[in-house]
């Protein structure tokens, strides 16, 4: 039985009504040429669909309902403070973005409690919080408020505005040496848990939408819990971490 040859760009996506709806962009072609001999053979075994989670082009506005707040996210850094290039598997998750849109708030006791950042702002998150979509052909990531750990207008971690019951504390750094006097390798340093405070949010939201101020102040050295947090590398070589009010254990003097 004679066989017809077509080639993958004497295909149009007008022959492939079955993929109606999927960007022409997500179907490859392993191998140059598809054969199509008898009607078993002809369900196309060298083609690959690509599926991406997306928000439907048609629709042109993603408004957060509640206390949500939609975020672009930031590229992540492909290269290192040095200029070396980073591959993909190395390059960091950004925990940062822009602030596009927010949600009306939510009540809390007979008082509404508004959302504590606005669209423009440039923001700081938990690490793996929220949904990501992609929208307008950028990622995005609906989270909640309370996700936000703070406001980064600039480059510099130490300029970090906590929000909420969040503390910013610079690391103390670790002992190079045991007390007998041996040096200590980067595996083997204690991971410390002392620090002193940056800045302070302003504080946690009660059960009748009040605001309660922190004990702690900028200035104090405090005891914290440890693998609490979000840990930031300032630009001089510094340590911080951003965690809440109750994982700071004391406060020493």
């Amino acid at each position: 039985m004679a066989t017809t040859q077509l080639t993958a760009s004497s295909i149009s996506t007008r022959n492939l009504s079955s993929f109606e709806g999927l960007r022409t962009s997500s179907i490859q072609f392993r191998s140059k040429n598809v054969r199509i001999g008898t009607p078993t053979q002809r369900l196309f075994p060298s083609m690959v669909v690509k599926a991406a989670t997306v928000v439907a082009p048609k629709h042109t506005l993603l408004k957060p309902l509640g206390d949500r707040v939609l975020v672009k996210i930031k590229d992540a850094e492909e290269k290192t403070v040095g200029g070396i290039i980073l591959p993909s598997t190395a390059q960091s998750k950004p925990q940062g973005g822009e602030v596009v849109a927010v949600g009306e708030g939510k009540t809390v006791g007979n008082n509404k409690v508004e959302i504590s950042v606005k669209a423009g702002a440039q923001v700081v998150y938990s690490k793996y919080a929220g949904t990501e979509v992609e929208f307008n052909g950028s990622k995005h990531l609906i989270l909640k408020d309370d996700d936000i750990v703070g406001i980064l207008e600039t480059d510099e971690v130490k300029d970090l505005k906590p929000l909420s019951d969040r503390v910013l504390i610079k690391v103390a750094e670790a002992e190079k040496k045991t007390a007998g006097g041996l040096l200590l390798t980067e595996a083997t340093k204690e991971k410390p848990s002392v620090g002193t405070v940056i800045a302070v949010g302003p504080g946690s939201v009660d059960d009748e939408g009040n605001r309660t101020p922190l004990s702690i102040t900028p200035g104090n050295t405090v005891l914290y819990s440890k693998y609490a947090g979000n840990d930031f590398k300032g630009k001089d070589g510094s340590d911080y971490i951003a965690l809440r009010a109750l994982d700071v254990m004391a406060i020493l003097t």
